[in-house]
């Protein structure tokens, strides 16, 4: 019987109800228990009950009814189970996603978590203002993505950690907390990219920036040059907004540079957002013929790529920071899906991770679509940060077949690259699949320790859990 059928899915839910790590009602032998599910339609979890509270009381008042343990999601972008616990209870916030008050003087905002920045943005760009740190994509909620402690390609900013002013707090007992960096720094430290260890996320308060006018310029460096390349034209040039650098497959020797900076040009492009609900067949078309297709690494990096990055763009940033994920959504993943994988390593051993990915992608002949990489100061704020210090962050996008086998092969090569970046001092981002090793894990975020003191503290029970913490934590 295969562990995705849901006879068995339903067996285990009774199974740890007997056991008492959950409490159900009776169900019906019949009954088919909810599933949630992630975009990459890869480690489904099978729940007890959902809850979608439309009030903060609601789901306060469902924290407190349920026996068992819960998880929490938003628009579940999280690619391994990082938003649910088997046979647990799944809180979706996406109904909490009101606009809480905004301060345009200010550049100050609070929202509720379940709002996504797309909808942010919709409220802001009537100001001309912007969102002042976000990751490239405008469809998770505000809520998720600082549970994560997500980034961008924002230049100097970091983490979304460093943008959060405050947060409202939901709890294991019920009861609202107000946090921020004087009340209770320690439970504002470890919701922060805490993947929903010690509380429910209800509310965020972020700064803003305003809306500006960018141009796009495209660069060419080594891997050799690219530290000294970034320093002195991005880091170095106070009119860019931000950068991000592609190493295309099968080589990624040559690193691709894409800033956007401030310019009082006329517009090449007059939206002012990303159109919702857009065609992406193109975009479709091309990530499969450059993973399918003889030659398609090839094609991608000497005819496709310098085509799309050839024509000049003048643009808002509010344009540039609302595209739809829908642009890498493949049109069908009955056979496969694509997937993240994002490592960070100080930057005094850019070259020579950036070497060894490449030659571990080329040996396990993986269908890499390219790799991005960014630049982040270290991370200050969060307990559990990815960025110690200074740190590249090279983004692996690749495509991942959906079969079981196809799913252990993938868990191979990754754990290669995680002795790696650990190799090199560095992390890898914790929202995605979960090849690595508890003993990985352990070895790469020390810090855990001050996370499972603080959660001791604020969830003695250890209700708040998923299938990130239920593997490390």
């Amino acid at each position: 019987m295969s562990p995705a059928d849901p006879s068995r899915r339903r067996l285990l839910v009774q199974a740890l109800a007997t056991a008492g790590v959950v409490s159900l009602p009776p169900v019906p032998a019949a009954a088919a228990m909810p599933e949630v599910a992630n975009v990459t339609g890869l480690y489904t979890v099978t729940v007890a009950r959902i809850e979608v509270p439309p009030t903060v009381e609601a789901l306060r008042n469902a924290v407190r009814a349920w026996p068992g343990r819960i998880g929490i999601g938003g628009g579940r972008y999280s690619m391994g189970g990082q938003v649910a616990i088997e046979g647990g209870l799944h809180i979706d916030m996406r109904m909490l996603d009101r606009l809480v008050w905004l301060r345009r003087k200010d550049k100050v905002v609070r929202v509720q978590a379940g709002m996504r920045w797309r909808d942010l943005q919709d409220q802001l760009d009537p100001l001309d203002l912007a969102v002042h740190t976000m990751q490239s994509y405008a469809n998770f909620t505000v809520g998720g993505s600082v549970s994560v402690n997500a980034h961008g390609r924002y230049v100097g900013h970091g983490p979304i950690a460093n943008s959060v002013r405050a947060l409202r707090l939901v709890l294991a007992d019920g009861s609202v907390r107000d946090v921020d960096r004087e009340r209770d720094p320690e439970l504002f430290r470890a919701a922060i990219g805490g993947y929903g260890a010690v509380g429910v996320i209800v509310e965020v308060e972020l700064d803003l920036a305003d809306n500006v006018r960018i141009e796009r310029v495209v660069t060419q460096a080594t891997l050799a040059e690219y530290p000294a390349h970034f320093d002195a034209a991005v880091r170095g040039d106070p009119a860019t907004v931000l950068h991000n650098a592609d190493l295309l497959p099968p080589a990624f020797d040559r690193a691709v540079g894409v800033s956007w900076r401030r310019t009082d040009k006329p517009l090449t492009r007059t939206a002012r957002l990303v159109p919702r609900d857009g065609s992406y067949g193109l975009e479709q078309n091309v990530l499969w013929a450059v993973t399918e297709l003889p030659g398609g690494a090839k094609v991608r990096r000497d005819v496709i790529h310098p085509r799309l990055l050839r024509p000049p763009v003048v643009q808002w940033l509010n344009h540039e920071a609302s595209l739809d994920v829908a642009e890498l959504e493949p049109r069908t993943r009955a056979m496969s899906t694509y997937v993240l994988q994002e490592y960070f390593v100080p930057r005094r051993h850019f070259a020579s991770f950036a070497a060894q990915l490449g030659e571990v992608l080329r040996r396990h002949g993986v269908e890499a679509v390219n790799v991005s990489v960014r630049h982040s100061p270290a991370d200050t704020v969060s307990l559990l940060p990815w960025a110690k210090e200074e740190v590249f962050s090279f983004v692996l996008f690749h495509k991942q077949r959906t079969w079981a086998s196809a799913r252990e092969a993938v868990g191979v090569w990754t754990r290669e690259l995680v002795d790696i970046a650990i190799a090199h001092e560095g992390r890898w981002y914790l929202p995605y699949q979960l090849h690595a090793t508890r003993a990985q894990f352990e070895r790469a975020y020390p810090e855990v320790a001050a996370l499972r003191r603080v959660k001791a503290q604020v969830d003695p029970a250890g209700r708040f859990s998923n299938a990130l913490w239920a593997k490390y934590l």
